[in-house]
């Protein structure tokens, strides 16, 4: 046994340099030289492909290595031949390649040079492939990225689900299959898929302890995404966009700022994304601006942050694409901006596809919602997840440990929601039982008649968010389990019912909502956040100073200047009318007509304090190139239907509002009578435009539809609030 402990180090020095095995490496491979079939879940940089590459070059015949992406097949073989004196060590057979370089490849293998033959699954099916594989010995078959095979995977490929019969075609030999991410439930389905139910499975902990999880709401992101890369200056990082169109704008956005950024998706050629990848690897650019097509196999150890402009579709996307931060062990922090509306969103993407993968999509999804959402550690979700149970109560490194929110006592609740599940039994979701919870009388729970279960409403003191926090507690303690065949279905185990017997106190953490305001007078901006934070004190003697200025003007407050633009003040400290003209909501207008007052008491405030101004924080806006902003305002002059102007720039009604107050915020002049004389009754009208101008103590849209009654539309009410501040502000 101990020569070939020697044995095995002495080779892994000798073809790849290390002195030592990480983690599990040593006992996988020794199972694979023994000839048995091996599942390795092992997170990205724990060194998976040393897995299958040590045992191929020790054993007699060829490795077939089956392997998703054709650039990290390049990848691995061009490594695998740094090892070895001669090229044909390892090779790829994919479609990428023409015919000659076909022949040779086989001339290789038949010779016996070749240990590592990689293929795409697609090529992997091709008869004439089949038919060479038959007549050359294959000492096993290494499956990585094998959540693949899972549709309950991130990255589900069918071709995947062949793998198995083709192998059976081909002829039997051992399998060790390798995953970074795999949910319980994933874990299953691939050993079920592979006929490998009986393999040993090698586990490593999922835990990354140098990686910094965060949240925060998606509020002015382009413009933290710039603060944060610029208090970080020189650091290596990747920013991930949802669509193609979000990537080209922002790594345009971050250009102008004098961040050094690449853009990275699949759309573009693949020389420019190549070459895009090698700067990035190089350092001649510091940050890619990516869709999640990038990362896959980039070693690149010293990333130091990973931001997502958008929350991913999965946990499962998340931890793979948060994974790829500080694989050298050092700092690495996961910034995600979450707003549901982008959850939304991507239920809508999903409606074209067959039901079965909608449910399976909206199931990750409200996965990912409860872990944005939840204010337990993050770390202890997480793994959680992944099917690992971490000891410690705080992890010190995310935000919700770093900054916990107060806990509150849930012993009565918890049972209560016990109760309730036993009731309904164990065929139902976490949404369901709220709905149950909270006396919500939806189709379904008609349907099964629980809007008449004495358990119906019987926690309506607490809202939705309070029982989502009490569900997500037990489930954590293991009292609720959840389903690993019928996804997400939960039920009460063994450890639930011996807590109803016997209750001990339970502490709840209140979920964040980050949609909603929180705390709505508080100086900070919303949600928090750690740098950055509005100056309180001075934030506060702005308000007043609004206060007065509004009074002189006669008008409300937030028309001289929004909120926003005060807590911008309080972090930039802008001390010229030019630099004012730089705050959010500030255009040069507004910047002339109020600006010299407020000016004057920051300039006063910045001195007595000895205040050290963040002036390389501002940030320059590309113009914008689909000229927006202009043909509104000339459209608007020339009295165009706003439908048409929406259309015109395929924007909903909506954004082109959203379009049109910022416009006029900033101070721009509009004229839209013409459209609120055609839209809006005379007497309504009338009615919103006195009470912005008597009543409003904010610009709010909600506070006014509550005052105003609920027969104002939203619609109705921000396009007279625009008239207001064109006629009264600006």
């Amino acid at each position: 046994m101990d020569n070939l402990h020697d044995m095995l180090h002495q080779k892994l020095k000798e073809y790849f340099g290390f002195a030592a095995f990480k983690g599990n490496q040593e006992a996988v491979i020794r199972n694979v030289l023994a000839g048995r079939d091996t599942f390795v879940l092992m997170p990205t940089g724990g060194g998976k492909s040393l897995c299958y590459q040590l045992p191929a070059l020790l054993m007699e015949g060829v490795a077939i290595v089956i392997s998703p992406l054709i650039a990290l097949m390049k990848n691995q073989v061009d490594a695998m031949r740094t090892f070895s004196q001669h090229e044909g060590i390892a090779h790829f057979l994919n479609s990428s390649l023409n015919k000659s370089a076909i022949n040779q490849v086989r001339e290789d293998v038949l010779a016996g040079k070749t240990k590592l033959l990689y293929f795409a699954p697609e090529s992997l099916t091709k008869e004439e492939n089949i038919s060479f594989l038959r007549k050359i010995k294959i000492s096993f078959y290494a499956i990585d990225e094998a959540h693949c095979i899972s549709e309950w995977g991130h990255d589900f490929r069918p071709e995947y689900r062949r793998i198995r019969p083709i192998m059976n075609d081909i002829g039997r030999a051992p399998l060790i299959a390798l995953t970074a991410t795999a949910t319980p439930k994933v874990q299953l389905d691939i050993q079920k898929n592979l006929g490998m139910l009986d393999a040993a499975v090698f586990k490593s902990s999922f835990n990354r302890p140098n990686l910094f999880y965060e949240i925060r709401p998606k509020i002015d992101v382009a413009r933290e995404i710039i603060k944060y890369i610029k208090q970080n200056e020189g650091k290596s990082g990747i920013i991930y966009c949802l669509s193609r169109k979000k990537v080209e704008e922002l790594a345009e956005l971050l250009v102008a700022n004098g961040i050094k950024a690449l853009p990275y998706h699949a759309g573009m050629d693949a020389a420019t994304r190549a070459r895009n990848q090698d700067a990035f690897l190089m350092e001649e650019a510091d940050v890619i601006v990516a869709t999640i097509a990038f990362g896959m196999g980039i070693d690149k150890p010293d990333v130091r942050f990973v931001i997502h402009y958008d929350i991913p579709k999965s946990l499962e996307g998340y931890y793979q694409e948060t994974g790829r931060a500080g694989r050298d062990g050092g700092e690495g922090r996961c910034i995600t901006f979450y707003s549901y509306k982008d959850i939304q969103k991507l239920e809508k993407f999903m409606q074209g596809k067959p039901i079965a993968e909608q449910e399976i999509g909206k199931l990750l999804l409200m996965e990912t919602v409860s872990y944005a959402e939840s204010s337990m550690c993050r770390r202890k979700t997480l793994l959680h997840y992944f099917g690992e149970e971490y000891g410690e109560d705080n992890c010190g490194s995310c935000d919700n440990c770093v900054n916990p929110r107060p806990k509150v006592k849930a012993r009565e609740e918890t049972l209560v929601m016990l109760e309730a599940l036993k009731a309904i039994g164990p065929k139902f979701k976490m949404d369901y039982l709220v709905n149950v919870l909270v006396g919500r009388t939806t189709a379904m729970i008609k349907s099964y008649g629980h809007n008449e279960s004495e358990w119906f409403g019987a926690g309506s003191n607490h809202d939705d968010r309070f029982w989502g926090a009490v569900i997500r507690q037990a489930l954590i303690l293991g009292l609720v389990d959840k389903n690993i065949e019928n996804y997400g279905l939960l039920s009460v185990n063994d450890a639930g019912e011996k807590y109803l017997e016997k209750p001990y106190d339970i502490y709840i953490t209140l979920d964040h909502d980050y949609d909603g305001e929180e705390g709505e007078d508080a100086a900070a901006p919303a949600g928090g956040r750690g740098e950055g934070v509005a100056d309180a004190e001075l934030f506060a003697m702005l308000k007043d100073l609004r206060k007065k200025v509004a009074k002189q003007h006669g008008l409300p407050p937030f028309v001289v200047f929004q909120d926003p633009s005060l807590e911008d003040m309080s972090i930039q400290y802008p001390v010229t009318i030019e630099e004012m003209q730089n705050i959010t909501g500030v255009g040069a207008g507004k910047a002339r007509k109020f600006g010299a007052e407020f000016v004057k008491l920051i300039k006063r405030y910045v001195e007595e304090k000895d205040i050290v101004r963040p002036q390389d924080m501002v940030v320059k806006s590309v113009v914008n190139k689909s000229g927006n902003k202009v043909f509104v305002i000339q459209s608007i002059d020339r009295k165009m239907d706003f439908e048409d102007i929406a259309r015109a720039r395929d924007l909903d009604f909506d954004e082109l509002l959203t379009e049109i107050e910022a416009i006029v915020n900033s101070g721009t002049k509009l004229n839209i009578n013409y459209y609120i004389e055609q839209t809006i009754d005379e007497d309504k009208a009338e009615e919103i435009y006195l009470y912005f101008k008597e009543d409003a103590e904010s610009d709010s849209v909600d506070e006014a539809i509550r005052e105003l009654g609920s027969d104002f539309t939203e619609e109705e009410v921000r396009l007279v609030r625009i008239k207001f501040i064109c006629e009264q502000g600006n």
